[in-house]
């Protein structure tokens, strides 16, 4: 698996903090930026990471923001993401299952770090239940096409 990850600014301490996770189980990433706390706008990060997955480069994205909804809205104006801002273990989990998100993010203000690392690893972890839910999951993707 292959994951592109992206902050603003408000994000970049949690930022380091994936990067920890996906390094201590192996998972090969990129980091997109930003690299400092100088300010920034998180449509530029988002763009950039939903957009490498949107192309198949990677498999997932990871985006970190103050409250993590910016980033979200953000990624999903890309066609072929599927993104959720998540702030707890089991939303974490249906995300996944039932909606087969591709760009998880994070609000680093929301939240802390334990719960952080353990979204991630479900993120990771997690994979899409199909059956019932593919059906939903082509309708969203339908979306992307409508006008």
């Amino acid at each position: 698996m292959r994951v592109a990850i992206g902050a603003d600014h408000a994000g970049v301490a949690l930022k380091e903090q994936v990067k920890q996770v996906l390094t201590s189980r192996g998972v090969a990433f990129d980091d997109l930026g930003t690299l400092t706390t100088e300010s920034v706008d998180y449509p530029d990060f988002a763009e950039a990471v939903a957009r490498k997955v949107a192309s198949g480069e990677y498999d997932r994205g990871i985006l970190t923001c103050g409250s993590g909804i910016g980033m979200a809205i953000a990624a999903n104006k890309i066609p072929g993401i599927r993104a959720a801002s998540i702030s707890d273990e089991e939303g974490a989990r249906l995300s996944r299952e039932h909606n087969d998100i591709n760009v998880l993010s994070l609000g680093e203000r929301t939240g802390n770090a334990d719960t952080a690392r353990r979204i991630v690893e479900i993120f990771l972890d997690t994979p899409f239940a199909g059956g019932r839910h593919q059906r939903r999951v082509d309708k969203i993707n339908a979306l992307d096409h409508k006008s």
